[in-house]
C-alpha cells in the first residue's frame, strides 16, 4: 500500500531550493514545462520557477485544442502541418484522458468559402500526414443530427475530419509533475527580479524574489532559459534587446451543454470578416471561441470585452438561426494572450506565423511563440540552442512525450466512465490519490465530472497558494459552474483551512480576491451583466 505524504509547505520548498543547477527555467507554462521535462529525463539538473501559478497564462488560457493546423496547409507549411499532426496523434496516445479525439464538422453553403474541393484536397494531406484517414463528407440530412439547428439557407453538406482537445492547465500539470518524478525542481511563485552575469557579462542565473517574503535568493546556473511567453520581452529588454513580440488576444465563451447540445465540434466562418469560429464539447459545457486581437496592458490579467462577447454571439446565432443566444445563457468567459512573432509587415492579426523562436543573447536563450500542440518540439529545438552550455545533456533521440502510466490496481474504485481521465491528468499519482481518497471523496463535485479527490488531491500536492489556482487550474470548476463556483467556497473553506493552514481572516481574503477576479475576469463585462 502507498503511504500519503503531504505536500511539501512552502517554506520547506523555498529551503530545498538549489542555489546552484545546470539549468534555470524561467516560466512555468507549457513550453517551460516541456523544456523542464525533456532536459531533466536527459540527465540535467533542473529548477522551473513561475513568477505566478504554473499556466496562469496563456497555458490555461487557450482554445483547449491540440490541432494538427489545417490553415498552415493554406499558408504553405505543410512541414508544420506533419508536425503538429504527429505530435497530435501521440498525445491522443500516450495520455487519453487528457488528450482526447474530436470530430469536427466544418459546413459548406453555396457561394461562401471554404469550397468542397480546397477542403477534400487539404484533408486528404491532413490524413496522409496522420498515416490513416478519418476525414469524410455529410450530406445535409447528415448534418441534422451531427449538427441539430445549424443554418439551413444555401447549405450543401459538411466536411468531417479529426483533431483533439484538452485540458491545457491540466496538460502543464502533468508534464511537470512528470519532470519532477525526472528529478527537476518546480516552485511557483517566485519570480525572477533580475537576470546574473559572470564576469564576462554573460547571462549565469537569476536572483529570485520571494512573492511572499520579499526575500531575494540567487541561483546560477550554467545554462538560464526565459520560456516566459508573451513577457520574454520583459526579460530581454533588460539586456538592452529590442521587442520581438505582438501580443494577440482571444477570448471564449462557455455555455451550458443543454443550450447547444454537441457531439462533434462545429468549424464556421464568421459573417463579418470570415474568420474561423468554433462551436464544441468541452467538460460538460459548449466552448465558443476565439477572436484574434492586439492587446496592450500585457501585466494586467485579460478580460473579454463586450466587443468580442457581441462578435462570438453574432456568429453563432448566426450558424444555428434558431438558438437566439443571448449574454444570459453565458456560464464564463476568459481572455488569453497569444506570443505570436511580430512580423514587422502589419498583417492582420489571423495572419500573423504561430511559428515559435528562439534566441540567444548575452548568455539567455528566450524562446516564445509557437503553439501547445508542439511543446515538445519546440523544447527539443531550445535544448540544441543550449548544449554548448550543457555537456551533461544526453541528446539520444527518445520519442516519448509523457510516459504511460499502467492503471492502479485500486482503480476499479472509480466509476468506469472517468478511469482514462483521471489517469491522463494524475498519472503514477492516481493510485497514491485513490488509497487517500474516502468514498465521500469519490463523488463528483456538482453536475460536473470532478471528484472532490481531486481538490483535496491539489490542495496536498500541487503547490495551491490561491483559491484561484485551485478552481481555475487544478480543477476548471470556476470555469464550468456558475458564477466562479461560489456556492462550493463554505465546503472548500474546512480544505483549505486544514491543509494550507489558513486562518479565517486569510479565508475571508482569498474568497474577496476570488470572487473580484471573476467579476472582472472570467464573467460578462459589467454592462451586459
Amino acid at each position: 500500500m502507498v503511504t500519503t505524504t503531504r505536500n511539501l509547505s512552502r517554506e520547506q520548498r523555498l529551503a530545498a531550493l538549489p542555489r546552484e543547477t545546470d539549468l534555470l527555467v524561467i516560466g512555468g507554462g507549457i513550453t517551460g514545462a516541456g523544456i523542464a521535462l525533456e532536459a531533466a529525463r536527459r540527465g540535467v539538473r533542473v529548477v522551473l520557477i513561475e513568477a505566478r501559478d504554473f499556466a496562469w497564462g496563456t497555458s490555461s488560457r487557450s482554445s483547449k485544442l491540440v490541432h494538427g493546423g489545417l490553415r498552415y496547409l493554406k499558408e504553405g507549411k505543410p512541414a508544420l502541418t506533419l508536425e503538429s499532426v504527429r505530435e497530435r496523434n501521440q498525445l491522443m496516445r500516450e495520455i487519453p484522458g487528457l488528450v482526447d479525439p474530436m470530430g469536427f464538422v466544418m459546413a459548406h453553403h453555396a457561394g461562401h468559402k471554404p469550397r468542397r474541393n480546397t477542403m477534400r484536397v487539404g484533408l486528404a494531406l491532413y490524413d496522409a500526414f496522420a498515416g490513416k484517414r478519418s476525414s469524410g463528407w455529410a450530406s445535409v440530412a447528415d448534418l441534422q443530427f451531427l449538427a441539430p439547428g445549424i443554418a439551413p439557407d444555401g447549405l450543401d453538406g459538411a466536411s468531417l475530419y479529426l483533431d483533439a482537445t484538452t485540458d491545457d492547465a491540466r496538460l502543464v500539470l502533468r508534464v511537470i509533475a512528470d519532470a519532477q518524478r525526472a528529478g527537476a525542481c518546480a516552485i511557483n511563485y517566485l519570480p525572477a527580479h533580475s537576470l546574473l552575469r559572470n564576469a564576462e557579462g554573460e547571462v549565469c542565473g537569476a536572483r529570485l524574489r520571494c512573492a511572499e517574503t520579499g526575500i531575494d535568493i540567487d541561483v546560477q546556473a550554467a545554462c538560464t532559459i526565459a520560456a516566459t511567453g508573451v513577457w520574454a520581452d520583459q526579460l530581454r529588454a533588460s539586456l538592452g534587446q529590442t521587442p520581438k513580440l505582438r501580443p494577440l488576444r482571444g477570448s471564449h465563451l462557455l455555455l451550458p451543454a443543454w443550450r447547444l447540445p454537441l457531439a462533434r465540434a462545429v468549424a464556421f466562418l464568421h459573417p463579418t470578416d470570415r474568420r474561423p469560429i468554433f462551436a464544441y464539447p468541452w467538460e460538460g459545457t459548449t466552448l465558443i471561441g476565439t477572436t484574434d486581437l492586439d492587446h496592450d496592458g500585457i501585466d494586467q490579467e485579460p478580460a473579454i470585452t463586450t466587443a468580442e462577447v457581441h462578435y462570438l454571439l453574432d456568429a453563432l446565432n448566426q450558424c444555428f438561426p434558431g438558438l437566439s443566444a443571448t449574454p444570459a445563457d453565458v456560464l464564463s468567459t476568459w481572455a488569453g494572450v497569444r506570443p505570436v512573432v511580430d512580423s514587422g509587415k502589419a498583417l492582420a492579426p489571423s495572419q500573423e506565423s504561430r511559428d515559435h523562436i528562439v534566441l540567444q543573447e548575452q548568455g539567455l536563450i528566450s524562446v516564445t511563440g509557437g503553439k501547445l500542440t508542439t511543446f515538445r518540439r519546440i523544447a527539443q529545438d531550445t535544448l540544441r540552442h543550449a548544449a554548448p552550455r550543457l555537456p551533461m545533456l544526453r541528446l539520444a533521440s527518445d520519442h516519448t512525450i509523457i510516459p504511460q502510466c499502467p492503471p492502479p490496481a485500486n482503480i476499479e474504485r472509480l466509476p468506469s466512465h472517468l478511469r482514462e481521465r483521471l489517469l491522463g491528468r494524475l498519472g503514477s499519482a492516481l493510485d497514491e490519490m485513490l488509497h487517500a481518497a474516502s468514498t465521500e471523496d469519490l463523488m463528483p463535485v456538482a453536475e460536473t465530472r470532478t471528484l472532490w479527490a481531486e481538490l483535496h488531491w491539489a490542495l496536498r500536492h500541487e503547490q495551491v497558494a490561491h483559491l484561484d489556482d485551485l478552481l481555475l487550474r487544478r480543477t476548471r470548476l470556476g470555469l464550468t459552474l456558475r458564477e466562479g463556483a461560489i456556492e462550493l467556497l463554505p465546503r472548500l473553506k474546512v480544505g483549505c483551512q486544514s491543509e494550507l493552514g489558513w486562518s479565517d481572516a486569510r479565508w475571508q481574503d482569498e474568497c474577496d480576491r476570488y470572487r473580484a477576479l471573476i467579476a472582472r475576469c472570467y464573467a460578462l463585462p459589467a454592462e451586459l451583466k
